[in-house]
């Protein structure tokens, strides 16, 4: 039963990481390619998109961190165990 339990919160885990992942990308390179840098040539409303989209773009990277190191949190014992493994080999 617990198992049931572990797996459910790693797909949402998971989805969760997805969601986040693919919404820093298209933040990253909306920001990186499309939007200008600095004021200059009437550009003024796309220069307040691009600092909206930087700050949603700091968040979801907090918010990704965190996790990821749930992620890593609930995959600890396989991650113990393969570094005793990894410890024994050499």
């Amino acid at each position: 039963m617990e198992m049931v339990g572990k797996l459910s919160r790693l797909w949402v885990v998971n989805g969760i990481s997805f969601f986040l992942f693919s919404l820093l990308s298209v933040t990253g390179l909306i920001n990186w390619l499309l939007l200008p840098r600095g004021y200059g040539s009437g550009a003024g409303f796309l220069v307040s998109l691009r600092h909206s989209l930087v700050t949603v773009h700091e968040w979801t990277a907090l918010l990704f961190m965190i996790v990821i190191a749930v992620h890593i949190l609930l995959h600890w014992s396989y991650v113990k165990k393969n570094l005793d493994r990894y410890r024994k080999r050499r």
